[in-house]
């Protein structure tokens, strides 16, 4: 089950809106982690391995084009870094991060346990800032409180929907003697 109550296979609308965000097809999705206030996927969870049986330790991935180019704008500016140093300064931060680490490590394992990849998660936890989409994304995906670092991140681009979404799903044409 995902924060956004979603679960299951993904339908083709959603894979749709996902390959039109990303520009390419999706790889992997086992699901819809989280929605955008818009309605769209922003976030999916992807399988451990991708299908020619690569690992893939990225287990939530921000597809939202306007959160993803945000985000990026925030690892530019420094961030990471700095957030890097406050780890090694902070015991709460550390302790908090290691959490996240250990949550995002048990999601992943629900799902099946991969050798290759056994005890790394993604986005540099538990002991430095990597990535921070996938912080972000871990943190829309398992919600507030989870991931310090992800929240921290997310508060900084709060908001990135109220000019619409990203990617306006196409609407099907039925005859009218269906109804809508």
């Amino acid at each position: 089950m995902t924060a956004a109550g979603d679960s299951g296979a993904v339908s083709d609308a959603d894979a749709a809106i996902v390959r039109e965000q990303l520009g390419r097809p999706p790889r992997a999705i086992r699901a819809v982690a989280h929605r955008c206030p818009c309605g769209n996927p922003d976030v999916v969870e992807t399988a451990s391995r991708l299908p020619d049986g690569t690992p893939f330790p990225t287990l939530y991935y921000l597809t939202c084009p306007k959160a993803v180019s945000l985000v990026s704008t925030l690892e530019a500016s420094g961030l990471m870094r700095e957030m890097t140093d406050r780890l090694g300064t902070d015991d709460r931060l550390e302790a908090g991060y290691r959490a996240a680490h250990q949550a995002y490590l048990a999601q992943r394992e629900r799902h099946g346990t991969v050798p290759e990849i056994s005890g790394v998660s993604a986005g540099g936890m538990p002991t430095r800032v990597k990535c921070l989409h996938v912080l972000v994304a871990h943190s829309l995906a398992a919600g507030p409180g989870v991931n310090p670092l992800g929240d921290e991140a997310l508060a900084a681009v709060a908001d990135w929907w109220r000019q619409g979404p990203c990617v306006v799903a196409e609407r099907q044409s039925r005859p009218e003697s269906q109804p809508a």
